[in-house]
C-alpha cells in the first residue's frame, strides 16, 4: 500500500514536503515514482527513485527544483518541492513499479501499486 500526503495551499516560492508512505509487500517494488495530474492537462511522471540503488530520475520541467528521497526505517519517499510555481498546481501521486526503467518512472496507467487519492498541492501567486 501507498499513500500520499503532505500537500497544501503555498504562495509561489515556497517548499513543500510531499510524502509516500509504503507498506505491506514492498520487496517487488524496484521504483518508486511520483506523477501529477493538474486540471487540463494529463497526468505526467515528477520523478522517482531506485529503491535498489537510490537512483533517481527526474522530469525536465522540475529539475533543479524537486528532489526525491527515502527514509528506509520510515519506509517512506518523499518530494521536496522547492520554489513552487503556479504551473506546479495539481494533485501528486505515488506509485510502484516492478522494475527500474532508467530514462522515465514508467507508466503510471500499468504500475504495480498505486497510492490513495492523491495530496493536493495548489500554488497561488
Amino acid at each position: 500500500e501507498l499513500v500520499e500526503s503532505g500537500g497544501g495551499l503555498v504562495h509561489a516560492g515556497e517548499s513543500l514536503r510531499l510524502s509516500c508512505a509504503v507498506s505491506g509487500f514492498t520487496s517487488d517494488y524496484k521504483t518508486i515514482g511520483w506523477y501529477r495530474h493538474s486540471l487540463g492537462k494529463d497526468r505526467e511522471e515528477v520523478a522517482c527513485l531506485s529503491t535498489s540503488d537510490n537512483r533517481t530520475f527526474y522530469a525536465d520541467s522540475v529539475k533543479g527544483r524537486f528532489t526525491i528521497s527515502r527514509d528506509k526505517d520510515l519506509n517512506t519517499v518523499y518530494l521536496h518541492i522547492n520554489s513552487l510555481k503556479v504551473e506546479d498546481t495539481a494533485v501528486y501521486f505515488c506509485a510502484a513499479q516492478k522494475v527500474w526503467y532508467g530514462s522515465t518512472c514508467g507508466p503510471y496507467t500499468i504500475s504495480y501499486h498505486y497510492g490513495g487519492r492523491g495530496t493536493d498541492v495548489i500554488v497561488s501567486s
